[in-house]
């Protein structure tokens, strides 16, 4: 009998999350996230982590257009500033609480991206960012001049003097409030990526015109993504005028907010879900010891010098180095 050697068999394809598991395991991480800086208790730990979540949403939000469509969008302070001066405007007129108000500020966000879609998206390229980047100017303009919500002098916004249980203070509700978002937010886009809409996203991102020449509705799924990414990147600003008890022109239309948007995903890796949230981190955090330890100045100048750093060394960002090395 000869020894003849057996073909090997294929191994079996890896079993990938469902997108409802995806969405239990989210929220069990987000409740261990929330207690963990519960049981910290630190006011100055529920800034630190409220400010790397809010970066969570809003890198993930752009990272929905930016990454997943391919259309760079530098208009991202422009809808975060929308969100916050929703809530002053709705806490002014009607007396709402935060949570209706970050609502209100999707459904803001939402209507303006898909506008914006509207009037912009048949530009491709440097064409439809310095469009996006217009935006913003445009409505920073409009809120300097709008006296109701405090003009160039700025909004103050009075915290609630009662906090329901189990929260450590107003700073424990809000930081568990953007624990809340940014694991929704994670769990939107890997829901996106993974479905129909992800793909042909992909599609337009890879090859437009070859994509609306095989029949993908390419219009139409870039007015989805606007606008899906408009509502989140607003409702990432909705807390902030909670955040400090005061918010301007200048600060919620800050430079900082439309390059981080950018950046961390590039350091993270573009078109994954959890590539904005590796360079929301990691970027953020840093941000964060620099503001501690240096100065908030310096902010900018890490952005910039990371960026360039992952650019030379890892092009594709954390998540493609990674998959490089398998």
């Amino acid at each position: 009998m000869s020894d003849t050697a057996l073909p090997a068999l294929p191994s079996p394809a890896p079993r990938r999350m469902g997108h409802g598991s995806f969405w239990i395991v989210t929220i069990i991480i987000g409740l261990l996230v929330a207690l963990a800086l519960r049981g910290l208790g630190s006011e100055y730990g529920y800034f630190a982590a409220t400010f790397v979540l809010q970066y969570i949403v809003l890198a993930t939000a752009w990272n929905i257009l930016g990454g997943y469509a391919g259309y760079v969008n530098f208009g991202a302070a422009a809808f975060f500033a929308a969100g916050a001066y929703t809530t002053v405007a709705m806490g002014k007129a009607l007396g709402l609480s935060l949570l209706p108000c970050i609502a209100l500020a999707a459904l803001v966000g939402g209507a303006l991206g898909f506008g914006t879609g509207i009037l912009t998206l048949r530009l491709r390229g440097a064409y439809f960012a310095i469009a996006t980047l217009c935006l913003s100017v445009v409505l920073q303009t409009l809120v300097v001049n709008w006296d109701y919500v405090g003009g160039s002098r700025g909004a103050y916004v009075l915290r609630p003097r009662e906090v329901p249980w189990p929260f450590d203070g107003y700073s424990g509700l809000l930081c568990t409030v953007m624990v809340a978002m940014a694991a929704a937010s994670v769990a939107i886009s890997r829901t996106i990526q993974k479905s129909r809409l992800g793909l042909g996203l992909t599609a337009l991102r890879d090859d437009e015109a070859a994509a609306e020449a095989a029949g993908v509705p390419t219009l139409k799924l870039k007015l989805i993504a606007t606008s899906i990414s408009g509502a989140m990147m607003a409702a990432a600003g909705a807390p902030l005028p909670y955040l400090g008890s005061y918010v301007e022109p200048n600060t919620a239309f800050g430079m900082a907010y439309a390059v981080n948007a950018i950046a961390m995903p590039l350091i993270g890796g573009m078109g994954t879900w959890s590539g904005p949230l590796i360079g929301a981190v990691l970027l953020a955090s840093l941000q964060q010891a620099a503001t501690v330890t240096i100065s908030s100045a310096a902010n900018l100048m890490i952005v910039g010098v990371v960026l360039v750093g992952f650019v030379c060394l890892a092009p594709h960002g954390i998540v493609g180095l990674f998959r490089g090395r398998r």
